[in-house]
C-alpha cells in the first residue's frame, strides 16, 4: 500500500466512530442480509473502506512475514491505548525457550482473577502487539488482570507447539499468582479465534493432567474442528474478512508436517472423548463468520455435557470483531457485553 492510501485508511478508520448512525448506514450501501442477520452497517463500512484499499481479506500468501507486518498494520489502525493500571513486559519459562508476556493490571481490581490470554492469527500471525488494545480493553472494563501470551507460531513451529506454549504459560501463571496479584483458584484462559481454541485445548489438557482448573474459559469466536466444513465456512468464504483461503493456508502452516492429525483433541477440541468436568465457559459468536457455527456446536456439546455455558451470538458482526471496539458502533457495543459478563463470571 503506498503511503497516501495508507493515510487514507487510517484517517478514514479514525474518522468512522464520529459518524452519526444514520449517515453510516447511507455510507455503507446496501443492507446485507444472510441467514436472518443485518450485517452491522459500521462493519459493513470498514469492509467496503478496506476493499477499496486493497486491504478488505486475511491474505492466504505464501510470504509469512509480509501477512505478519499486515495484520499487525491492520490492528494498528484501530489502537488507541486505553489506559490501564500497569503493563509490564517480561519472559516466563516455556518448554522450548522463554515465552514473552504481557502483563496488564487494572486500576482497580474488582475481581482478583487473571485471564491469561492467547491471541488469534490463525497460529501463524499475530503477536503481543496486534493485541494489545482488546487486552487493555478487557483489562480495564472487566476490572481483571490479564497475561498476554506469545507462543509459537507456524510454520516455524508446526502443531502442538502453540497449545504447550500456552499450557506452560497457563500452569506457570497457577504457580505465580501471588506474584501476578492475583488470588489462587481465580485463573482464567481465553483468547480469540486461533486463541480461542488454544484456550480450549488448554482447558481440556488441565483437566484431564490432573492440574487446576482454570476459573473460566472466554472463546471469542473460536476455532474448534479442522475436520467437518459446516454451512458458515462456505457461507462466509469470501468478503467477510476472514476467508476460506486464508484458513486453508493457516491449516496448512499449523498442520501440514506436524505429528498431530486433524482429529486430534489437541487440535480439534470439539473432538474431545469427554467435555465432562471442564471450566464454565463465556463463549461468543459472530454472524457473519465462517467459524459461526463450530463456535455454537461447541457451547452445545459443553452444555450436553453439563459444563455451564454462557454463548452471546453478535449477529450483525464478522470475525475480528474483539480488534475492532475502535469503530464504536455494534463492534463497541459487543466488546462491552464481553467485558461486563466476563467481569461478571469472575467475580462469582
Amino acid at each position: 500500500m503506498s503511503p497516501f492510501r495508507d493515510f487514507a485508511l487510517r484517517a478514514s478508520t479514525a474518522a468512522t466512530p464520529h459518524i452519526p448512525t444514520p449517515v453510516r448506514r447511507a455510507m455503507a450501501g446496501r443492507q446485507v442480509i444472510i441467514d436472518g442477520n443485518i450485517l452491522d452497517p459500521t462493519t459493513q463500512l470498514l469492509l467496503r473502506g478496506m476493499e477499496l484499499m486493497g486491504e478488505g481479506e486475511i491474505s492466504r500468501g505464501e510470504d509469512v512475514a509480509a501477512n505478519r507486518a499486515g495484520m499487525r498494520k491492520q490492528a494498528g489502525l484501530l489502537q488507541f491505548s486505553t489506559p490501564v493500571g500497569q503493563v509490564r513486559n517480561f519472559s516466563i519459562p516455556g518448554p522450548a525457550g522463554p515465552i514473552a508476556v504481557r502483563h496488564y493490571k487494572p486500576v482497580t481490581d474488582h475481581t482478583q482473577a487473571l485471564l491469561v490470554f492467547f491471541h488469534g492469527g490463525g497460529w501463524v500471525i499475530g503477536d503481543l502487539d496486534t493485541h494489545d488494545q482488546p487486552c487493555r480493553q478487557t483489562c480495564r472494563d472487566a476490572g481483571v488482570s490479564v497475561l498476554s501470551v506469545d507462543y509459537r507460531l507456524a510454520p516455524e513451529h508446526k502443531a502442538p507447539a502453540a497449545a504447550q506454549d500456552c499450557l506452560a504459560a497457563y500452569l506457570w501463571a497457577v504457580e505465580h499468582a501471588a506474584d501476578l496479584g492475583v488470588a489462587p483458584g481465580r485463573i482464567a484462559v481465553g483468547g480469540d479465534s486461533a486463541g480461542g481454541n488454544l484456550a480450549a485445548v488448554v482447558a481440556q489438557q488441565a483437566r484431564d493432567s490432573g492440574a487446576q482448573l482454570p476459573l473460566l474459559q472466554f472463546l471469542i469466536y473460536p476455532a474448534v474442528d479442522f475436520t467437518v466444513r459446516r454451512p458458515s465456512r462456505d457461507l462466509f468464504a469470501e468478503g467477510f474478512f476472514l476467508t476460506k483461503a486464508a484458513m486453508d493456508g493457516f491449516e496448512s502452516h499449523y498442520l501440514d508436517g506436524s505429528e498431530v492429525d486433524k482429529e486430534d483433541p489437541q487440535v480439534s477440541p470439539i473432538l474431545a472423548a469427554d467435555l465432562a468436568g471442564l471450566p464454565p465457559a463465556l463463549i461468543t459468536t459472530a454472524g457473519f463468520d465462517p467459524l459461526r457455527d463450530e463456535g455454537n456446536e461447541y457451547a452445545e456439546k459443553l452444555r450436553a455435557a453439563g459444563v455451564p455455558v454462557d454463548l452471546r451470538v453478535q449477529g450483525p458482526l464478522i470475525h475480528g470483531f474483539y480488534n475492532m471496539a475502535g469503530l464504536g458502533g455494534a463492534p463497541s457495543d459487543a466488546m462491552d457485553e464481553l467485558t461486563s459478563a466476563l467481569r461478571a463470571h469472575l467475580s462469582r
